[in-house]
């Protein structure tokens, strides 16, 4: 099952300083939560690594179309499965739409878990605030990669179609430290509550009560701690 996610926010700079902000893949992990690195491999390939709802995932991904101050469009080629694109729309002179679309699947009961939870939802929205708070704090772009990458046909927003040669491939997937520990924890509890119903069981048959005394077994939720999760945008290289 794949999960789609729509949000936009306007920030305000000209339509050119936005998209060209954007095409700086290596300044996204300064507003992209949980983007630990992007690595550009050529003009259309980068390699992404990112911690998703407590999963270290690591993906390639191509970029599909670029059209300059309108438009980036991506899908992975390897790794977590994920496509689709950004669009930028001029709202008068100085102010621009920022759109993301963004659709991708979850893999993993950890991953699961955050899906239901929107985490990913949360973070598009959050790293589209902080991308705002960037850009316009800075007034001017770090940089700018002017090219246009068009593969002869005009894809709209793609889907986790276009990612097929990713689809079954977990990324690299790791545990980290923090899931790791969510799930001692829960499997400490489970042990502690099965021993107590045990030690009751065994002295209910040895007709040995003990008097106001009684073993209470609960169940044990593990929620994973709202962490990042980076959908992956399209980046570009720096002039």
């Amino acid at each position: 099952m794949t999960t789609k996610v729509e949000k936009s926010i306007e920030v305000n700079v000209p339509v050119s300083t936005a998209y060209n902000q954007w095409t700086q893949f290596e300044e996204f992990p300064r507003f992209m939560g949980g983007v630990q690195e992007v690595r550009q491999l050529d003009d259309k390939r980068m390699h992404w690594v990112a911690e998703i709802a407590g999963v270290k995932r690591e993906w390639d991904a191509k970029v599909l179309e670029q059209v300059p101050d309108r438009k980036v469009a991506w899908a992975a080629t390897e790794g977590a499965t994920n496509a689709g694109a950004v669009y930028f729309q001029p709202v008068g002179i100085d102010r621009t739409q920022v759109r993301l679309s963004l659709e991708y699947e979850p893999e993993g009961m950890v991953e699961k878990a955050g899906d239901k939870l929107h985490i990913v939802e949360k973070r598009a929205e959050a790293d589209l605030e902080k991308f705002k708070s960037y850009i316009e704090s800075r007034g001017i772009e770090t940089g700018a990669w002017r090219g246009t990458i068009d593969e002869g046909r005009n894809l709209g927003t793609p889907g986790v179609e276009h990612a097929a040669s990713s689809r079954g491939d977990d990324g690299k997937a790791g545990v980290s430290g923090k899931a790791v520990a969510a799930g001692a924890a829960a499997a400490g509890a489970a042990a502690a509550g099965a021993a107590a119903l045990a030690k009751h069981r065994s002295s209910d048959n040895d007709t040995t009560r003990e008097t106001e005394t009684d073993y209470l077994v609960t169940e044990v939720e593990v929620v994973p701690e709202p962490g990042t999760t980076a959908y992956p945008t399209d980046p570009r290289r720096t002039i």
